[in-house]
């Protein structure tokens, strides 16, 4: 299989590209230049936002092309125009933010999908999203792949989600854990995404596919656990309500990451329906080889996990956490 990666140096586009060459996959990784690809890639540089950013690309064939753009959905039409004709499958990660909030629990991909446009420049995430997947249907049509993945997480993540809650873990002491402690979360590991990925271009699967675990795959408790075992944390959880942090003011999901409170948000985010995925072979490994494995990376590269410049940072503030847990304890 010969494989083009637009992207492929960094989180999802990395696993992929690992993933693929592990294969014994051709794989051609076009970027920026500012990270090196994984060994065995052939790579080729443009940035796709500029005049002639893809240049590069103008000449050659592939099977398959994997696209993780989430900015102006206008960059995702002009590569796939572009690709149209030399390239067999187009598949593009997209997301399940293309579903309007809220969206009941158990949607599935035949749930309604928020308004986009392959045209937009800078648009809201949940638009852009759409408009990407309206750009590579628009040129593949029925050659596209949609990927719409839930919250990612594993080695290589440069959003920070798993990487602030395994270091402020190990830093240890009083941590505020945030209930309730079986809450289910459902997310999906980068290297599972990866691999269903690749195994959906060898079947040519196409049209829209939800992309995580299954609800309840794992809780908050098990989550947090997972951390402080990995971890050798001697963390002591203190476990708070959603209605205790909320009035406090504390933000799910950026503050305390992952987390999201029982409600319309988290039965939006975190309540798909996953069958279609699970019944073309989606496997999701357990929540404890994720967090093991994301350790040994974040060890490995200094104990900084990578920031994109495009996302916020994620975490709690020592002294907010202190001042909370302060108050619950009186």
């Amino acid at each position: 299989m010969r494989l083009l990666m637009l992207g492929g140096t960094e989180f999802v586009g990395r696993a992929a590209t690992e993933e693929a060459l592990a294969r014994g996959w051709e794989v051609t990784v076009f970027h920026r230049g500012h990270h090196e690809p994984p060994d065995g890639a052939t790579a080729l540089h443009g940035d796709r936002t500029t005049e002639d950013g893809l240049k590069a690309l103008a000449h050659g064939e592939w099977d398959a092309v994997i696209d993780t753009w989430s900015a102006a959905p206008s960059v995702v039409r002009d590569a796939a125009r572009l690709l149209k004709g030399r390239v067999g499958q187009y598949v593009y990660i997209s997301s399940r933010s293309v579903h309007p909030f809220p969206t009941p629990a158990g949607a599935d991909e035949d749930a309604p999908v928020v308004e986009g446009s392959m045209d937009d420049g800078d648009v809201p995430y949940a638009e852009a999203k759409r408009g990407g997947e309206l750009a590579a249907l628009d040129a593949f049509g029925s050659s596209a792949l949609l990927v719409r993945a839930g919250l990612i997480l594993g080695p290589y993540e440069n959003i920070g989600r798993l990487p602030w809650w395994l270091t402020r873990i190990a830093r240890g002491g009083r941590v505020l854990a945030p209930g309730p402690r079986d809450l289910g979360i459902q997310y999906i590991d980068g290297r599972d995404l990866a691999i269903w990925t690749l195994n959906a271009i060898e079947q040519k699967l196409n049209g829209p596919y939800n992309l995580m675990s299954p609800p309840g795959h794992t809780t908050m408790g098990g989550l947090l656990t997972a951390c402080a075992r990995t971890t050798g944390s001697d963390a002591e959880f203190l476990w708070a309500s959603p209605e205790a942090i909320l009035e406090a003011g504390i933000e799910p999901w950026t503050q305390l990451p992952i987390w999201l409170p029982p409600g319309d948000t988290y039965d939006t985010l975190q309540q798909g329906n996953v069958d279609k995925a699970l019944g073309t072979g989606l496997r999701c490994r357990p929540i404890e080889e994720t967090v093991e494995d994301t350790w040994t990376w974040l060890q490995s590269i200094g104990g900084h996990a990578p920031q994109r410049p495009d996302r916020p940072t994620v975490g709690l503030s020592p002294e907010t956490e202190a001042a909370f847990l302060e108050v619950v304890q009186h």
